[in-house]
């Protein structure tokens, strides 16, 4: 009998976000697998820390966190393979991801490679984007209205078309996209409804109105532009 691959949502960092779901699964586990920068600590790890087994295994996937490419798929090709030894000898493993496995999560990679070969179950967890929202303290769309996601990677022109069109909008993985991101908004007079939230449910939490937001933004934030009827 193989093991079971399990995804778990660890949520937005606030460690009382985690669901009773994946507090079980990883208190029992014995192999336990994350993403992790090639410098300092695991974000998902560390939200977990003090729930992870002592003596159990850890498999850390390492990323590099810089703006050039690099071999991402060799890098969840390498884990893959080292997961499924696990699994094939019996294994459980338990894999961690910020936020939503299936919502932006790296472990949607891994279930690509391994949920044909392996027993597989997705444990969801509290998203980014409905802690921004709970911190925020700002519904996003009301009746009708619809919910555009966009990363703000895409290329400029593409970013703004489809905010022209959307109704309301959350833009994530800002970094060193937010000069451009904020350019856009203000363009298409979109910026006074927009909020800034960094770091959602952390201490170093920010949360203000765009138009108070710091020149610089990390990778954990977002901005979200209510609807008009969710805004009154």
């Amino acid at each position: 009998m193989s093991g079971t691959l399990y995804g778990l949502g660890v949520g937005p960092g606030d460690p009382d976000l985690l669901t009773l779901k994946a507090h079980r699964l990883i208190s029992g586990a014995t192999t336990i697998a994350y993403p992790a920068p090639d410098s300092g600590e695991s974000f998902a790890r560390g939200i977990v820390a003090e729930f992870i087994p002592e003596g159990a295994r850890e498999i850390p996937i390492v990323i590099p966190m810089r703006s050039e490419r690099f071999p991402a798929q060799e890098v969840y090709d390498a884990a893959a393979e080292t997961i499924a030894d696990a699994l094939a000898s019996g294994e459980d493993v338990v894999v961690l991801c910020e936020g939503d496995p299936f919502f932006y999560g790296s472990f949607m990679y891994l279930f690509a490679r391994l949920a044909e070969r392996f027993p597989a179950e997705i444990v969801p967890g509290v998203s980014s984007l409905g802690a921004v929202t709970a911190v925020a303290r700002q519904p996003l769309i009301a009746r009708e209205e619809v919910l555009t996601v966009l990363p703000a990677t895409l290329p400029e022109d593409e970013l703004e078309r489809h905010l022209a069109a959307a109704n309301a909008a959350a833009i994530m993985k800002l970094g060193r996209h937010f000069a451009r991101t904020r350019a856009v908004l203000e363009r298409l007079g979109l910026a006074e409804r927009a909020v800034f939230v960094s770091h959602a449910t952390l201490p170093q939490q920010q949360v203000c109105p765009l138009a108070e937001a710091p020149e610089t933004a990390p990778y954990f934030s977002m901005i979200v532009v209510p609807g008009k009827d969710a805004h009154v």
